[in-house]
């Protein structure tokens, strides 16, 4: 009988009640201001100032508590804004304009959802795939009448603007999406001139076009609320009265107009080609494009403003071969609001030794403590020296190029002041590699070479009488990786025992000694996924966990019985738990009713009630999008949010998050960029590693840092093949994901759809292997992402592609353990590539390369949550590396 781990109480539990309030509290310091003319915060609700507020927007009684697909976490509720405002004591007096909009929105969904069965129909594909690939657009809203404006008895508008989207497409500059709508732009214009105070709140997961929201006249503050999780609505409200204080930064640059983006021409869809995205832009991407092309933005990276002010003052600038230090004297100089503030490093490196480099790049970072009016606190912010290198594909290595290396201190990309120059003698290799990322189609990159870099008034006085800080390139350690050459084979050495997990958890057999007893066959159920066998059942995307519903998949468990070898449970995310909330079973624990949906289709069909059914709750609390949290610059708050996700995680028992997703924000158009955290790869690192140990803080279970990589984009997202140049490549797309590995070890990596320089990520040995393996010392084990090397004609119907699905045997081959969902031809054809190798050419596997993929799932399910007293993961590493630190003193 299967074993369930959910509620058999449909209350809301102690613990839901706790993770929401804590939700609550830290997302309005993720929140951005970006502009305020006094407006906010807005006065207690019943005082003198204002307790009647005129509503409107989309997004006012459909908040978005974060984006669609697979990532969607089916929380108990949604406060929206509306009810957020009215918990806080507030009047709407806009409700027959609500009502109107709602009216709206319930027939365009109504026409969407039939859309969406006539096109399934047609395609004969499941209904919910189709709204990956068409999502639902919020309808255009009604207008603002003088009728609206007059019985609203305020002199207070809040209109709230809504954008969602999801895997499985992209976004486009189109009116609704990342354009203002005519219909919203008219409305903010009416409402600017009709209410003293007029103030904006973005609740949307990525860039729109705010450069209107500048020039529409009455407009008073715009808030970047962005979307907030399950509790959003209350979170919002407590950022507006300042009962929370927005203290957050931008974490992409907000272009002026779309076109600015350097991938604008050519990203996606945009320039009719979906098969192969060329990355021409090279490592100038976000910031490092705006500042180093002169191009002005409508809010730079790095962005925020507060409901107070700040001084910055740098008191010193240290520096040898190991690392750089400044200690900045941060003061709150208003006099009615607390407050916290960002310092923000960045570093210009020496351009003319032969390598391009962008104007700046950011390498520390650091948040207060919240400052009273007139306090001030001293933040120690230190990084490795090397990680101001370059990387060299003429060297094959990371290299400090002798010259002169700016320290910018300041709050923003725009609003920094050079502290110290750090002066390099001579050239020192930090990292000596070797190219792994050759295209057969080389790029025709980007050039600075002639461009009119971003500057300000006193530049070149503040390099001339900054500090300089000597370093000889000698002092400087290389590091020299050494790469596996072949995976050896493992021999039982003929003991009549047979092994079990519980013999290697207590030392009486290693890993390898129970790895050779296994035969091939069993290996292979061991690097697929359990829904061909075992506890697992036939699968959806999202939904593959017989014990778990909702989770995303199972390990095997076919080899339970024999070996002890558990299975581990797989949940999607990254913003929460994505887990069906009600679910019912027989009184024998045969599942009824799964209660599972994407975008409020069923993703099946369920057998009937039947009278003895039993009914279990797995309701999970909705965090703040990734992007949101990023925008809090502050580890400790996205340790805290990963906390919440693995105390959740072991009340249901699932073993790995697929999650936190961490590629760039290369483009503002791509689907899923609420998923992920910035358009830097310092910040993305960083954000990802706090996410993973908050997480890995519980026993035995762990994260899934993913895609990896470069995967920005969603249309065509698992035949599109990405061709980047290797600097990039090592600079922008996978910096991030390998300042993850090194500084938190999560339990897993999921390869991506797509193709990169022409090879399927899910087959690319020198990502997987060499990369993450090899150079940055990965532990743990990688997986595919859903359906990678299956047939997908169920998903697309019998559409044609230019590139093929990945091979299942060039999985193994290529280090890719785990192949999830699982089918029984993924195993038959790894059996077949290793016992008929003449027969299957380049795909043809050794025993010791099989052996090898499943010894890393073994050993992680043997450290994981599946046996009883497992240790958190991260303890076998002891002290990891570190790439950015920030101390704060004594407040003052």
């Amino acid at each position: 009988m299967a074993e369930y781990f959910a509620s058999r109480s449909p209350e809301i539990s102690r613990r839901e009640k706790a993770h929401m309030e804590a939700v609550r509290a830290l997302a309005g310091e993720c929140m951005v201001l970006l502009e305020n003319n006094g407006a906010l915060p807005l006065g207690a609700p019943g005082g003198e100032d204002i307790h009647k507020l005129a509503l409107y927007g989309n997004g006012a009684r459909h908040t978005v508590k974060g984006g669609t697909g697979s990532g969607d976490v089916n929380s108990r509720m949604v406060v929206t804004i509306e009810e957020g405002l009215k918990n806080a004591g507030f009047t709407i007096t806009t409700e027959r304009w609500l009502d109107n909009y709602d009216s709206c929105y319930a027939d365009a969904q109504k026409s969407y959802l039939e859309q969406v069965m006539e096109i399934a129909e047609e395609k004969k594909v499941p209904p919910f795939l189709v709204t990956f690939e068409m999502p639902f657009r919020e309808p255009q809203i009604p207008a603002v009448t003088p009728e609206d404006v007059n019985s609203s008895d305020t002199d207070t508008a809040i209109y709230v603007i809504a954008r969602n989207s999801g895997e499985g497409a992209d976004r486009k500059e189109a009116e609704g999406d990342y354009l203002l709508s005519a219909s919203e732009l008219a409305a903010l214009a009416a409402l600017g001139q009709a209410y003293k105070k007029c103030i904006v709140v973005l609740n949307v997961g990525g860039v729109v076009d705010a450069a209107p929201l500048k020039e529409i006249p009455g407009i008073s503050a715009v808030l970047l609320a962005g979307q907030s999780g399950n509790i959003g609505g209350d979170a919002v409200a407590d950022a507006l009265t300042g009962k929370t204080i927005p203290s957050g930064k931008l974490t992409d640059t907000w272009a002026a107009k779309y076109g600015d983006y350097p991938s604008s021409a050519g990203f996606s869809g945009n320039d009719g080609d979906v098969d192969d995205e060329y990355y021409t832009e090279g490592i100038y991407v976000g910031y490092r494009y705006f500042d180093t092309f002169g191009v002005k933005p409508l809010y730079c990276f790095g962005y925020g403003l507060s409901y107070t002010q700040f001084s910055m003052e740098t008191l010193e600038v240290a520096a040898d071969a190991h690392s750089v230090r400044a200690q900045v004297k941060v003061t709150n100089t208003g006099s009615r609001f607390a407050g916290r503030e960002v310092v923000q490093i960045y570093v210009s490196a020496p351009a003319g030794g032969g390598l391009e480099k962008p104007l700046q790049e950011l390498r520390g970072f650091g948040k207060t403590s919240l400052l009273e009016p007139g306090e001030s606190q001293l933040l120690t912010i230190s990084f490795p020296t090397a990680s101001m290198a370059s990387y060299s594909e003429a060297r094959a290595a990371w290299v400090l190029e002798a010259g002169t290396y700016y320290i910018r201190v300041g709050n923003s990309s725009r609003n920094t002041h050079i502290a110290a120059a750090v002066c390099l003698d001579e050239d020192a290799v930090t990292v000596q590699l070797k190219n792994l990322f050759r295209d057969e189609e080389p790029l025709q990159e980007l050039s600075a070479k002639g461009a009119a870099a971003w500057t300000y008034d006193g530049e070149a006085q503040e390099k001339e009488a900054a500090p300089k800080i000597y370093l000889h390139g000698a002092d400087i350690e290389t590091e020299t990786v050494t790469y596996r050459e072949s995976e050896p084979v493992w021999r039982d050495k003929g003991t009549v025992t047979a092994w079990t997990m519980d013999e290697v958890r207590s030392g009486k057999a290693s890993l390898e000694e129970f790895t050779a007893q296994l035969t091939v066959r069993e290996l292979a159920e061991i690097c697929v996924g359990s829904a061909r066998g075992g506890q697992g059942t036939d699968t959806v995307i999202g939904s593959a966990s017989a014990l778990v519903p909702g989770a995303a998949g199972d390990t095997t468990s076919l080899l339970l019985e024999d070996r002890n070898v558990k299975n581990m449970i797989l949940a999607d995310g990254p913003a929460g738990l994505r887990l069906n909330p009600h679910f019912a079973t027989t009184a024998d624990g045969r599942l009824l009713v799964s209660g599972d949906t994407i975008s409020g289709i069923p993703m099946g069909e369920d057998p009937e009630r039947t009278a003895d059914a039993v009914d279990y709750y797995q309701y999970c609390t909705a965090i703040p999008v990734a992007t949101l949290l990023a925008q809090s610059w502050d580890m400790e708050l996205i340790e805290k949010a990963g906390r919440i996700v693995g105390k959740e995680m072991e009340e249901f028992h699932v073993t790995l998050w697929l999650a936190p997703g961490m590629n760039i924000h290369r483009n503002p158009l791509c689907g899923r960029n609420f998923e992920y955290y910035s358009e830097d790869p310092l910040l993305t690192g960083m954000c990802a590693a706090a996410d993973t140990k908050g997480v890995q803080s519980r026993p035995g279970i762990g994260t899934t840092i993913k895609h990896f990589a470069a995967n920005s984009q969603e249309d065509n997202r698992m035949f599109s093949n990405a061709h980047i140049s290797e600097r990039a490549l090592r600079e922008i797309y996978l910096k991030g994901f390998e300042i993850t590995v090194k500084t938190s070890q999560p339990m897993s990596i999921m390869s991506s759809y797509n193709l990169l320089n022409g090879t399927h990520t899910a087959n690319h040995y020198d990502l997987l292997t060499s990369a993450a393996r090899d150079e940055w010392g990965f532990a743990g084990l990688v997986m595919t992402d859903w359906f990678t090397s299956q047939d997908p004609s169920f998903m697309f119907g019998a559409a044609v592609h230019k590139y093929p699905i990945s091979s299942s045997p060039m999985c193994i081959k290529a280090g890719n353990d785990l192949q999830m969902p699982g089918c029984q031809k993924n195993v038959d054809d790894i059996v077949e590539a290793v016992e008929h190798p003449e027969k299957a050419g380049e795909e043809a596997l050794t025993l010791g390369e099989l052996q090898a993929c499943a010894a890393r799932i073994l050993n992680v399910i043997a450290r994981s949550s599946c046996y009883e007293g497992s240790a958190p993961y991260g303890e076998q590493f002891g002290e990891l590396p570190w790439i950015g630190r920030c101390e704060r003193g004594e407040r003052f």
